[in-house]
């Protein structure tokens, strides 16, 4: 795993990225957030199915994983989920335990991530059916790279005016390729630039109710054929 971690401060218990002054998760409910924006902007559990690849830019404390998979688990859904997440600070073992005691619900998730954190440089099964692989590094560099691609996108950068580069039109259109046919993304962001880039590479894109203090969120879609 790369050297280059997270550099945290607190604020009311929540972790704030000092570099982008943004917080990892809702102050309101992180929880609920992911819940609503990840999980139902790509209409999850719903789509589960055996082979189900989830793919994400900025891994954080980890919530969206655990969230996603605690989600498969309780769905009952069959096969595999594999969950690749982009992120290019990783935080510290310790910071990530206390950003996530937070959230009870999901404490035996957490602890079994916390447990194998530092070796998940590689791909690595933390369950019978959920695989994750964390890839350290530039996105704007490792998405392109990736060999993978995935049938929904969490796009979980720091907000696009502390943290532009995760929202460059290029980068979205690396995603947008490394997106299988049908396929979604899904932000808390509802930025024009960002729609704008979204729609650009490809997808059909559509603006939704959002979380808590934030009126609107974004929702997209690839189409089934080219």
């Amino acid at each position: 795993m790369t050297d280059q971690r997270a550099t945290i401060d607190w604020r009311d218990g929540v972790p704030i990225a000092r570099n982008f002054d943004d917080p990892y998760y809702s102050l309101d409910n992180g929880l609920a957030e992911t819940r609503h924006v990840f999980l139902n902007g790509n209409d999850l559990p719903a789509r589960f199915a055996g082979g189900f690849h989830i793919a994400e830019l900025g891994f954080g404390t980890g919530l969206n994983f655990l969230v996603s998979w605690h989600a498969w688990e309780t769905s009952g859904a069959d096969g595999h989920l594999t969950f690749t997440s982009f992120e290019a600070f990783p935080m510290r073992e310790a910071e990530m335990a206390k950003a996530l005691a937070h959230f009870p619900e999901i404490a035996p998730y957490a602890d079994r991530l916390l447990l194998n954190w530092p070796a998940l440089a590689e791909p690595g099964a933390l369950s019978e059916n959920v695989t994750l692989n964390v890839v350290t590094g530039d996105a704007r560099e490792t998405v392109p790279a990736w060999r993978g691609e995935a049938d929904a996108w969490y796009l979980d950068g720091f907000s696009p005016a502390k943290n532009p580069e995760l929202w460059e039109p290029q980068l979205m259109q690396a995603v947008f390729a490394h997106t299988k046919a049908g396929g979604t993304a899904a932000t808390y962001s509802a930025a024009g630039h960002v729609r704008r880039a979204l729609e650009h590479a490809g997808y059909d894109v559509t603006r939704s109710a959002g979380f808590g203090r934030k009126r609107h969120m974004t929702t997209a879609r690839r189409p089934d054929a080219e």
